[in-house]
């Protein structure tokens, strides 16, 4: 993800330094992406470079603390800045090529190996992201009022819900697929004629 919009939007509200900017950032988005600060500064040049920031000059900065002492860069927006947000707010977020799913190549390579307990696979990860979707699902109880983190924790927990219901799809596809064809490989190590058997612990308890 471009971290660049993310500053440009924090920027557009105040002028700040680096290490408040990947603050706000963290804040923000309750520090689900956490920013490494040389990509801060790296992403900082850039903007500064095409126009869109531009550094605070310390003798215009009245005294004002918050805006940090002379061996800090304080970054503000530019009007040309502005417009570049207010394009990317006015723009749709357009579906790029699809990002690698180790997930999907994991069990796209598990049924291809005959060895392999794909259904054990399956359940393996149901429990993980069961897990996770019960500790984004606490993490929303515990925002309050923070609207922005409240978005994000939704988004994550609308991903897990996905991804918990492609797992059971994915099970049943096996199931499926053993049954018409039991001798072929992706069967699972539990013998070629056995029914799939996995217990369902996020069932009923989605939502």
């Amino acid at each position: 993800m471009s971290i660049k919009y993310g500053l440009l939007t924090l920027l557009a509200g105040t002028p700040m330094h680096g290490y408040q900017l990947r603050q706000e950032f963290e804040a923000t988005t309750g520090s689900t992406w956490p920013l490494n600060i040389g990509q801060v500064y790296t992403t900082l040049g850039r903007l500064t470079r095409d126009g869109f920031i531009e550094e605070v000059p310390y003798r215009t900065r009245g005294g004002d603390n918050e805006l940090g002492d002379e061996g800090q860069r304080i970054y503000r927006i530019t009007p040309s800045g502005r417009g570049h947000v207010d394009e990317w707010f006015a723009t749709a977020v357009a579906p790029g090529a699809p990002p690698r799913n180790e997930l999907a190549i994991k069990l796209a390579l598990a049924v291809t190996r005959p060895e392999v307990d794909v259904s054990a696979v399956i359940q393996t990860q149901r429990r993980s992201t069961l897990q996770a979707l019960q500790g984004y699902t606490r993490a929303r109880e515990h925002a309050g009022d923070d609207l922005s983190w409240l978005l994000v924790a939704d988004s994550l927990i609308f991903a897990a819900e996905a991804e918990l219901r492609w797992l059971d799809h994915s099970e049943t596809r096996l199931l499926r697929h053993r049954n018409s064809s039991p001798h072929e490989p992706g069967a699972g190590s539990s013998g070629a004629g056995d029914a799939v058997r996995v217990a369902h612990p996020a069932r009923g308890r989605r939502g």
